[in-house]
């Protein structure tokens, strides 16, 4: 099902802006999953764990908390999962080194050097691309579908389309502002 539905202008306006909004929340989602200094329990948000013959997100199997500022621990709902929540953790491109110490996994936190705060900008940079796209695939559905439209003139089929390109215009300068702030972040030291 394409992510715009309507048969009228306002319609089309009113699914797009909702569209544009659901890719840049989701680029908020990805930024929190990138770790600055700080242990915060969203770091693991993207890590997916290979349990019961599927892919899971982490906060299905597991308990996660930042009992310490350099500390997540994960308690796994199930002590059977331990060693695939220990691995997906080690896999992920978070760059931690989990270790297990009874039925909880302790995942300390290292000081970032230089590199890797720029390797950690580098993603935000690919997650911050992947939200543009999503927002300017957005503006070209509504496009299309403004020109499938009968019973419109051209002169509301224009106004229009200079309506997308003003929300697509806002919703990029948010997400231009919300990687500036992850990257200044991630490169506080």
């Amino acid at each position: 099902m394409s992510a715009v539905s309507g048969n009228s202008i306002s319609e089309i306006t009113k699914s797009t802006r909702g569209a544009m909004q659901k890719a840049l929340e989701n680029s908020h989602r990805e930024f929190s999953s990138i770790r600055s200094g700080k242990a915060t329990t969203s770091l693991l948000d993207t890590v997916r764990v290979e349990a019961y013959g599927s892919h899971m997100p982490i906060t299905q199997v597991a308990t996660v908390s930042a009992p310490e500022p350099r500390l997540l621990t994960v308690t796994p709902y199930d002590k059977g999962t331990i060693n695939a929540i220990e691995r997906a953790i080690r896999d992920s491109d978070l760059g931690l080194n989990p270790s297990s110490q009874g039925n909880i996994i302790r995942v300390p936190l290292p000081a970032l050097n230089e590199e890797r705060r720029r390797e950690l900008v580098k993603v935000v940079h690919k997650l911050a691309e992947e939200g543009r796209i999503a927002i300017r695939h957005a503006r070209t559905e509504a496009r299309e579908r403004i020109k499938k439209l009968e019973k419109v003139s051209e002169d509301d089929k224009k106004h229009a389309e200079k309506e997308f390109q003003k929300l697509h215009d806002e919703y990029i300068t948010k997400l231009d502002d919300a990687l500036k702030s992850k990257e200044a972040e991630i490169m506080e030291v």
